[in-house]
């Protein structure tokens, strides 16, 4: 039996982005903990002699934290190859057995060498499900569901953050190393409920056209957009698009990604890549690793993590509005406005840390990384300011940067296209998750400023240069970046603040609107495309 439910699908798909999830909370839940700065103490403090453990070095937890990201930037490169020759549903369901391999080691690591080795593991299997469930997401969604659906991604990253965070509270009152080995262990039951479930789920209709697969591809369409009615005029539509494309890319050399960094396709790529970093940029991932160093310097001592699973609570809550709406507002008014907020908290935050906090007294922190010292409400101003960047990111660009790049390449280049913007998400991951703890000893409060910047910078970056793409077919989305078009820029095409929301994909959809009432303006794809 194959599941044609299209909310269904994506349920099930996205539980590989609740991986991600998890591997945070694993992370961000565990290294306050005593169970974990004892078992992989590194010294000056320890128990023995100090009644307390200083954990790893802060530059050795940059490397632990980072191996993740890490490895998920290789999973997410080779993503691409696998997809294209397995299929999106195949490449999902291998990430899922190799998550599983690494929580077996996380689980059973007797040093910080076989930690980071699990972990790496681990990112591998992130880096392949993060890159192709939105691509598989995008390829079987119907035009005005596909931003929430794809979203749907970033709400499982959230949830599995929240649930993991309190499956590590609730073992943190563990005695010994089963605190941080029991739920190491347990984040292994999702990647083995998304390998059994993925059996039931049909494959991407584009990749089996892509095969020669013609009749499994249209009953699929059918399935999924018409209760299995093959002659609906909705997927007759599809199927004669995809049919298009297809012909045209089987005239074409097969695709590397030196394609990517051609002139008719390096505008689109770089934007794919640039939204993917500019979400690491953002600092939220690192709000996320990091929080109980913030909330410890916070001056709420021990009892960090009850406090800190409040930022994971508003981070599920206000990542519903962006999978409501999204695809009513569109992607660029969404990136905006986030990064306009997120700025504003940053800048908030760095003039406290900056004007109220102090220098530590000695032992006072266990970690090198909690550098300041701040109370009264300055302290609660500060708590109170993450809280709100957080509910800033979560319907903006946690979302979007999942639904955006898949949406902006042919179907012959999406699958390794997606995997490169993803790889990118995944180097500064790593190179942010390795940089925050030696940055906090270093710089301190300057470490807002840094990401106060970044957020500016993507602001102007994406009113100038990242077109809307929001209820526009795949195949449609190519007249933007046509710049042979009146008014287009070359290489750029269509000026991207003249872009707007696609409103009728949903008339088209239910059969109000039919193909010859979109007007001249409709050119086929073979023609948008011939310069491709």
């Amino acid at each position: 039996m194959v599941v044609g439910n299209v909310y269904v699908i994506a349920a099930v798909a996205v539980v590989g982005g609740a991986l991600f999830g998890f591997d945070i909370s694993s992370m961000s839940a565990i290294i306050s903990t005593k169970a974990y700065l004892c078992y992989f103490n590194q010294g000056p403090l320890y128990l023995e002699t100090d009644g307390k453990c200083s954990g790893p070095r802060s530059d050795v937890q940059g490397g632990i934290t980072a191996a993740m990201p890490g490895g998920s930037w290789l999973g997410a490169i080779i993503s691409g190859f696998l997809s294209d020759i397995l299929g999106r549903k195949k490449t999902i369901q291998i990430g899922a057995l190799i998550w599983v391999i690494g929580c077996i080691l996380v689980c059973a690591s007797q040093n910080i060498g076989m930690l980071i080795v699990g972990r790496l593991i681990n990112g591998i299997s992130v880096g392949i499900c993060s890159a192709q469930v939105p691509v598989y997401i995008c390829e079987i969604a119907p035009p005005s569901k596909r931003g929430r659906l794809i979203g749907c991604q970033q709400w499982a990253i959230t949830w599995g953050i929240l649930i993991m965070f309190y499956l590590s509270y609730g073992s943190s009152y563990i005695d010994g190393p089963a605190a941080f080995r029991v739920p190491w262990a347990l984040q292994m039951l999702p990647a083995i409920f998304l390998y059994v479930a993925m059996m039931f789920l049909p494959e991407s209709p584009r990749w089996l056209a892509k095969k020669d697969r013609w009749d499994e591809s249209i009953q699929v369409l059918a399935l999924v957009h018409a209760h299995g009615d093959q002659s609906s005029p909705f997927v007759a539509k599809e199927m004669a698009e995809i049919r298009e494309v297809v012909e045209f890319e089987r005239a074409n050399a097969d695709v590397t990604y030196w394609e990517l960094l051609k002139p008719e396709m390096i505008n689109r790529t770089h934007i794919g890549v640039f939204t993917q970093i500019w979400s690491q940029l953002t600092g939220m991932n690192v709000m996320m690793y990091y929080i109980t160093y913030v909330f410890t310097m916070a001056g709420l001592g021990d009892n960090v993590l009850l406090p800190s699973s409040i930022q994971f609570i508003i981070n599920v809550v206000m990542t519903i509005p962006a999978l409501l709406f999204v695809d009513r507002w569109g992607r660029r008014p969404t990136l905006l406005v986030g990064a306009f907020l997120m700025m504003t908290w940053l800048v908030i935050n760095a003039s406290l840390f900056g004007k109220y906090s102090t220098v530590p007294l000695p032992g006072q922190f266990s970690s090198d990384a909690e550098s300041m010292s701040i109370t009264g409400r300055p302290a609660k101003a500060i708590i109170a300011c993450t809280y709100l960047f957080v509910a800033s990111f979560a319907p903006t660009w946690g979302p979007v940067s999942w639904i955006y790049p898949p949406e902006l390449y042919p179907l012959r280049v999406r699958g390794k296209a997606v995997a490169l913007s993803t790889s990118a998400n995944w180097a500064f991951n790593f190179a942010l998750a390795y940089f925050v703890p030696p940055a906090f000893a270093q710089i301190r409060w300057k470490v807002y400023v840094v990401f106060a910047v970044f957020c500016a910078a993507m602001f102007i970056h994406v009113f100038f240069l990242f077109p809307e793409t929001a209820q526009k077919p795949l195949e449609e989305v190519e007249e933007i970046f046509d710049d042979t078009t009146p008014g287009s820029i070359r290489i750029i095409g269509t000026p991207a603040w003249k872009t707007r929301v696609d409103r009728r994909a949903r008339l088209y959809e239910t059969g109000e609107l039919v193909d010859e009432e979109k007007g001249p303006g409709r050119s086929s794809h073979a023609e948008e495309t011939h310069k491709l």
